[in-house]
């Protein structure tokens, strides 16, 4: 039976570099909110045999999660795997002078809806699937105050779920991608020498020993 692999954050960067990297041994579960990015991801898995299903949504949709996760349900009654990408870059600033809107936008996507992926996620792991979450070092360094803190918050919510989880499952990894090309650094970075950076099909080859170790 083909294993199943949920992928938050599929679009672009990393999140469909792995989906490539998974799609030969497992069906992929692609959810982003860049269609064209999806259907791009979806060709190319199919050119090379695999299958996805795709999943256009906003993850800080409450009721388009429940959707999402209750066709996982219906559909396969569970899921091997979790990776969670998605994440939003607030633009750079002072932490005095970041906007209300940016701070607010930062921790629906990066915090709260995390929380709520792990609440309906989690049962459709059940004790034998697994869940990522990659960090981010930059909590802490200047200017990076609503992303920082509010991805640190993530990493967090994960850290707490991993212990809680060691015992019983899922299993619940944390992993820290090398710097990489993608649109999110791009907004942080904007004249930064890309070519110095790691390839994201690079870098999910790097890290997949890791995910299904």
């Amino acid at each position: 039976m083909t294993k199943t692999a949920l992928i938050t954050g599929a679009s672009r960067g990393l999140g469909a570099a792995l989906a490539m990297a998974l799609a030969p041994t497992h069906h992929i579960i692609a959810v982003g909110k860049t269609v064209g990015g999806l259907e791009e991801l979806d060709d190319a898995i199919q050119a090379e045999d695999g299958q996805a299903t795709l999943a256009p949504m906003d993850i800080t949709v409450d009721a388009a999660m429940q959707q999402l996760c209750r066709g996982i349900y219906d559909r396969w009654g569970s899921l091997d795997l979790w990776l969670h990408t998605a994440v939003h870059a607030a633009p750079l600033s002072p932490v005095g002078h970041i906007g209300p809107k940016d701070l607010s936008k930062s921790a629906a996507i990066n915090l709260e809806a995390t929380a709520r992926l792990i609440a309906y996620v989690s049962p459709l792991l059940g004790d034998a699937g697994q869940a990522v979450f990659f960090d981010d070092p930059r909590g802490g360094t200047q200017f990076f105050g609503a992303y920082g803190a509010t991805k640190a918050a993530q990493i967090a919510l994960a850290r707490s779920w991993a212990a809680e989880s060691a015992k019983t499952g899922p299993k619940v990894q944390i992993l820290t991608p090398q710097p990489m090309p993608t649109a999110t650094r791009a907004r942080f970075y904007p004249g930064e020498d890309r070519a110095a950076l790691t390839d994201p099909a690079t870098e999910a080859a790097r890290l997949l020993p890791m995910i299904l170790g």
